[in-house]
C-alpha cells in the first residue's frame, strides 16, 4: 500500500490558484499610435485574440499538473510491502577474530597449500556462517585495539564479506583479548535476557595490551549470562629453513604457537560455562566450528518488518517533464503568433 511521509504538504496545492485569484493584474497604458491604415493591425489583433486564450489554457493545464506532481513528490510517497517475519529462532552470536601480526604465520594448509592462519580462519568461518541462518551474528576484529566491524545482524553475507576483506595487522600488531571480550559483552548485554548470548573468540596469542584484563572481562560476561567459546589456533610444529651465505644450512623445527596462552583461554571458557578448543590444523578448526554449530537454538520473540520502497522520484520526474513541456509550448506558440514582416 502507498503511504505518505509528509502528507501535510498537500495543503500547498491551492497556492497557485490563490495567487491567480487575489493578485491584481498590472495596469499597463500604452501610448497611442497613429497609422494611416488600421486594416492589417485589426486582422493581427483579431488573430491574436483568438490564439491567446487557447494557448494560455494549454500551458496553464501543464503548469497545474507539474505543480501537482512536485507537491506529490515533496510529500514523499512510499510503498509499504506486506509484513515479513524475521527468522528469530536462533541465538545472538558474536565472533571475535584475532587479526594481529602473528596471524600471518604460514603454518596451516588449505587445499594442499601452505597458507597463513587468518586465511584458514576466513574460509572456515565463512562456511560456519552459511549454516547459521536464524542467528543474529556480529563481528569484532582485534589486535592492539578491538573494533566492532559488524553489529548483531541477520545479514550474514555482509558479516562474511567484512571478515574476508580484513587484512592482517590492520588493528595493530599486539593482542588485546580482554578488550575484545569487553566490547562483545557491551554489545550482547543490550539483547534481551533469557535467550542464548554467545561469544566465539579465536586467537593465536596471549593478551599483551589493552585496558581490560581477560579474566576481569570474562567475569563481567559471566554476570551477564554470556557464554564464551575460546579457540586457540596455530600449529605446534613448523619447519624453518636456515639460510646461509652460500645457500641453505638446513632446517630446524620450531613451535609457532609458543606464545599461545592456553591457560587463560581455558579459564575464560570455564568462567562463562563455555568450552576451550585447540585448532592445530585446518581440519581441527573445521571440526570445532561444526561442534559449535550443533548448539540448540533458543526461542526468542518473533520480529516483523515491512519493506519500504521510496516512490518520490516518479512524480518528481513527471513534474519536471511537464514543466519543461509548458515552457517549450509557450515559447513555440508565442513565436508562431508573431506577425510576419515579409
Amino acid at each position: 500500500m502507498i503511504e505518505w511521509q509528509w502528507p501535510w504538504l498537500f495543503v500547498l496545492l491551492p497556492i497557485p490558484l490563490l495567487v491567480r485569484l487575489f493578485m491584481t493584474p498590472l495596469d499597463q497604458q500604452d501610448n497611442a499610435l497613429t497609422v494611416p491604415d488600421l486594416h492589417r493591425f485589426t486582422l493581427a489583433t483579431k488573430s491574436s485574440q483568438k490564439k491567446i486564450p487557447r494557448r494560455w489554457s494549454t500551458v496553464l493545464i501543464l503548469l497545474s499538473l507539474a505543480w501537482l506532481c512536485l507537491v506529490t513528490a515533496s510529500a514523499r510517497p512510499q510503498w509499504t510491502g506486506d509484513p515479513v517475519s524475521l527468522p528469530t529462532s536462533g541465538r545472538d552470536l558474536m565472533l571475535a577474530v584475532d587479526i594481529s601480526g602473528s596471524m600471518s604465520t604460514e603454518d596451516m594448509q588449505l587445499q594442499d597449500q601452505l597458507v597463513n592462519r587468518l586465511l584458514v580462519v576466513k574460509s572456515v568461518v565463512n562456511n560456519f556462517l552459511a549454516s547459521r541462518q536464524g542467528d543474529r551474528v556480529g563481528l569484532i576484529l582485534f589486535g592492539t585495539n578491538a573494533y566492532l566491524q559488524a553489529p548483531l545482524t541477520f545479514d550474514l553475507n555482509s558479516v562474511s564479506k567484512l571478515l574476508a576483506e580484513a587484512p592482517v595487522g590492520i588493528a595493530g600488531g599486539k593482542t588485546a583479548i580482554g578488550d575484545a571480550i569487553g566490547l562483545a559483552v557491551k554489545r550482547l548485554r543490550q539483547r534481551p535476557a533469557g535467550g542464548d548470548r554467545v561469544l566465539i573468540l579465536l586467537t593465536d596469542g596471549a593478551n599483551n595490551v589493552g585496558e581490560v584484563a581477560p579474566i576481569k572481562a570474562s567475569e563481567l560476561a559471566a554476570s551477564e549470562d554470556i557464554k564464551i567459546y575460546t579457540i586457540g589456533v596455530g600449529a605446534d610444529e613448523m619447519q624453518l629453513k636456515m639460510p646461509g651465505l652460500f645457500g641453505s644450512l638446513g632446517s630446524r623445527i620450531v613451535n609457532p604457537s609458543a606464545e599461545l596462552d592456553v591457560e587463560t583461554l581455558e579459564q575464560i571458557a570455564k568462567l562463562t560455562n563455555g568450552q576451550f578448543y585447540r585448532a592445530r590444523n585446518t581440519e581441527k578448526l573445521q571440526e570445532i566450528y561444526a561442534i559449535i554449530d550443533q548448539l540448540e537454538p533458543a526461542e526468542q520473540d518473533a520480529e516483523v518488518y515491512r519493506p519500504i520502497t521510496s516512490l518520490f522520484h516518479w512524480p518528481l520526474a513527471l513534474g519536471w517533464l511537464l514543466l519543461i513541456s509548458a515552457i517549450a509550448l509557450q515559447w513555440w506558440q508565442t513565436r508562431a503568433a508573431r506577425p510576419s514582416h515579409a
